[in-house]
């Protein structure tokens, strides 16, 4: 077999002779050898893409992981009509208590409470009275508690990323197509009024035939986290995560928007990625002359990472999608969203979002047009709601209210769990390739072929919006 064929067609294009640089990247190869024949010769039993599940007027919503980012998910949530917060769990009984006093203060009904380690939230998935779980729990708990959820009955939202290994990324998939129920992550800049815009604009065939895509998380947070440890949920999960691997490690972002307009799992498919970081110069540094006001960390040897993460995706119809991941420099804010076709180009950062159909940029004035023409319904109906609720600008309001709205109505969800593990599995794969010398890696199929058939994301309202806005 040459080496043209055998990075297509196995299922782990990586040089094994090559050692692993740290302990998950060795465990990241040992895993993907595992699990990767295993999603190319499975059969998909059932296709969620497209399915709806039984609709229900009250949507009841059970949230475990009550830290900064989950009690901005429940004062979102609590903004929105039909919605009732039926449990509320976390490691702190203080946490839970705090989200309590939130929903008393909404004038909602107290919601039942769970505090605890995982005995909590296996009972909260297992209780009668709840429709969704959403998931704000640091990483290593996201894929477990959505099979508990899935498996007690109940649909499930999570935090990016889905999932921090190949084998969690399929679990996720058999689970919810075994149960069908929905497992949905919850990528706000997917809804990000610049990114939908653009979403639908590639529909409609402005830029033509869509070539390439950049997407990034450029965010400065490691001084940010040291200097905030103190107050922060009472642990550096972030931290952990960023000392113990080398690779992209928080795609979704930059992808989710580019992976939506290019059609992935949805007439296009990802094929293969290769991965490079560049050396650590600065955050071990950095880490040393700050690690004491961080007791729960010990000061690392050394750090895995380096400062910057670019990875290569190739796609089944040709495309090419760039990402680059780095929290470490000082740089401006950045998730890039650079979408080129043959007919236009866009590009959001540096801000405002802007369009191109020449060698040059439209005037800002003609760009903002084009945007408006071709905003989405879901973003006419309910964007000024989301602006004045807030999240980031609204994209997160507009994403937990469409989550809402679509199972209230019994309506086919935006994102299923082919995006959660297909996005997901960008983490695992990138520590792989970099570990192997940044040689090429096959990205699974996880929908078992139904990516040839199943149709594009649909922004409409597709006979929904009768969701409230509080």
């Amino acid at each position: 077999m040459n080496r043209r064929n055998f990075l297509r067609n196995s299922a782990l294009a990586v040089t094994l002779g090559v050692s692993a640089k740290s302990l998950s990247a060795e465990k990241a190869l040992e895993e993907i050898n595992s699990t990767a024949n295993k999603i190319a010769s499975r059969k998909s039993v059932f296709n969620m893409c497209g399915y709806a599940a039984q609709k229900t007027d009250t949507l009841r919503v059970g949230l475990v992981g009550i830290g900064t980012r989950g009690t901005g998910l429940l004062k979102l949530l609590l903004k929105i009509g039909g919605v009732e917060i039926a449990g509320v769990c976390d490691v702190r009984k203080e946490a839970v208590g705090a989200a309590q006093e939130l929903i008393l203060y909404a004038g909602r009904k107290r919601a039942e409470e769970f505090f605890g380690g995982k005995l909590s939230w296996e009972k909260l998935c297992a209780s009668g009275d709840i429709d969704l779980i959403i998931n704000a729990t640091p990483w290593k708990w996201h894929a477990p508690i959505c099979i508990a959820a899935m498996e007690s009955g109940k649909h499930a939202a999570v935090e990016v990323p889905a999932a921090i290994t190949l084998k969690e990324c399929l679990d996720l998939v058999d689970t919810s197509e075994r149960t069908k129920r929905h497992c949905v992550m919850l990528e706000n800049c997917c809804y990000d009024f610049f990114e939908a815009a653009t979403i639908q604009m590639a529909q409609d065939g402005l830029f033509g035939d869509l070539v390439s895509a950049e997407g990034a998380y450029i965010h400065e947070i490691v001084a940010s986290y040291v200097k905030r440890s103190d107050r922060y949920d009472g642990a550096l999960w972030r931290w952990e995560e960023q000392l113990a691997a080398n690779g992209n490690l928080y795609p979704t972002h930059g992808l989710g928007p580019i992976a939506w307009a290019f059609g992935i799992n949805r007439g296009d498919n990802f094929d293969l990625m290769t991965s490079m970081s560049s050396d650590d110069f600065s955050i071990k540094a950095y880490f040393d002359a700050n690690h004491a006001k961080c007791p729960d960390l010990k000061a690392p040897y050394k750090v895995p990472c380096g400062n910057m993460n670019v990875s290569l995706i190739r796609t089944k119809l040709g495309r090419l999608i760039t990402l680059f991941h780095d929290i470490s420099s000082p740089r401006p804010y950045d998730r890039k969203h650079i979408i080129s076709g043959t007919k236009g180009f866009a590009q959001k950062y540096p801000l405002p979002g802007r369009l191109a159909f020449s060698d040059k940029f439209l005037p800002q004035e003609q760009s903002d047009k084009f945007i408006e023409e071709h905003a989405p319904e879901l973003l006419r109906k309910i964007g000024k709601a989301a602006k004045a609720a807030g999240g980031h600008g609204g994209m997160d309001y507009i994403m937990l209210w469409r989550l809402a709205d679509c199972l209230r109505n019994g309506l086919p969800l935006d994102s299923e769990v082919y995006d959660a593990a297909a996005w997901s599995s960008l983490y695992p794969l990138s520590i792989a390739s970099v570990a192997g010398g940044s040689n090429a890696v096959a990205i699974p199929d996880f929908s078992g072929g139904n990516w040839k058939l199943n149709k594009p994301v649909d922004l409409g309202l597709r006979g929904g919006g009768s969701t409230q806005a509080l």
